[in-house]
């Protein structure tokens, strides 16, 4: 990381540019790489055309120091079999390095009826778990096991597994109730049972993500989800109602209760976890496209660091009422704009 100044303009500019880590302190010889497989709600989404749909994955990185690197592989609609089948596991494990972990996030389309998906826990389910755990440690890596993230069902939906990635414009008008109720299942448990009997970390996103959208109800928890308003993203400009799949800012604020949950389970890992108030990227992985538009959100007088992901952006303008520290990866390029 190395460290930018602000040029000063006809006010005293309350920011500081720099870098909270150096890489010769916390830096390995070696970069860590961070493998994620599983389904959508971990996968990398195409941001183009307005998608507001994040898998918490996707924003993963925007947690970690340089020091880590996260390569998404998850994918939507797979389960741990047809991951298996269609040959994506191979191509992930043929690059695992001794000292690289494996996050394993499978369940959503394991449950459902489809035979080239179906697993069942106890049995299939768990024995695929264990080969992506096995081949890993073969490997010299690290197999991280996680249950899948909660749906958003606050009513008894008969429908919520093989719903679950149908992208209705609308869904019929439901009664919800205070409480969530699980769509999950027994799939819940096989990652869990796993991890006891390989002696490997188990991260329960489950709760984690049931006790935060228990806890925001029901009105409230959409705004994690893709509930989007017509007229508001081209890419549903009809809109949509769905509770399984999270948006920008729900995919944030879950990769950060998930990682912080891995920072304690793996101490190893964790010292390289780090949480900023935003994040810039080009890749569709933090909060906005573009530095501009980052401190144009934040509130005057409200201290906040935005961390800045790769690439090249205009230098941004930065009011004095404005209190913001920006971190910068190395390889981040200001543009300036000033004599054009």
């Amino acid at each position: 990381m190395k460290l930018f100044t602000m040029k000063s303009r006809s006010i005293y500019i309350l920011v500081s540019l720099l870098c909270v880590m150096v890489l010769s302190a916390f830096k390995s010889d070696k970069t860590i790489t961070v493998f994620m497989i599983g389904d959508s709600t971990m996968a990398n989404k195409p941001f183009n055309n307005g998608n507001l749909e994040r898998g918490w994955g996707m924003v993963l990185s925007g947690f970690f120091t340089e020091n880590v690197k996260v390569d998404n592989h998850a994918l939507n609609g797979r389960s741990s079999k047809s991951f298996i089948d269609e040959g994506h596991w191979q191509d992930v494990i043929d690059k695992v390095r001794p000292g690289d972990y494996v996050f394993i996030q499978f369940g959503h389309n394991d449950e459902k009826p489809k035979a080239d998906r179906h697993t069942d826990p106890g049995t299939t389910f768990d024995a695929n778990l264990r080969r992506f755990c096995q081949e890993t440690i073969a490997k010299g890596g690290h197999p991280v096991l996680f249950n899948s993230i909660v749906r958003r069902n606050f009513y008894d939906n008969k429908n919520a597994v093989t719903d679950d990635d149908i992208h209705k414009d609308k869904q019929p008008d439901v009664v919800e109730h205070d409480s969530l109720i699980d769509a999950h299942g027994a799939y819940l448990y096989s990652p869990r049972n796993v991890a006891a009997e390989l002696g490997v970390p188990f991260i329960d996103a489950n709760k984690i993500t049931h006790d935060l959208v228990q806890r925001m109800g029901a009105e409230n928890s959409k705004r994690l989800y893709m509930w989007v308003e017509p007229g508001v993203s081209s890419a549903c400009p009809k809109g949509r109602q769905d509770n399984t799949h999270l948006n920008i800012s729900g995919a944030r604020k879950v990769a950060g209760l998930i990682i912080d949950e891995v920072a304690k389970k793996i101490p190893s890992l964790g010292k390289y976890v780090r949480h900023y108030d935003l994040v810039v990227a080009k890749d569709g992985s933090g909060d906005y496209f573009d530095v501009q538009q980052a401190v144009n959100s934040v509130a005057d007088g409200v201290s906040t660091t935005i961390m800045v992901r790769s690439g090249s952006y205009p230098q941004p303008v930065v009011s004095k009422n404005k209190r913001i520290k920006f971190i910068l990866l190395s390889d981040v390029k200001y543009t300036d704009l000033s004599n054009k």
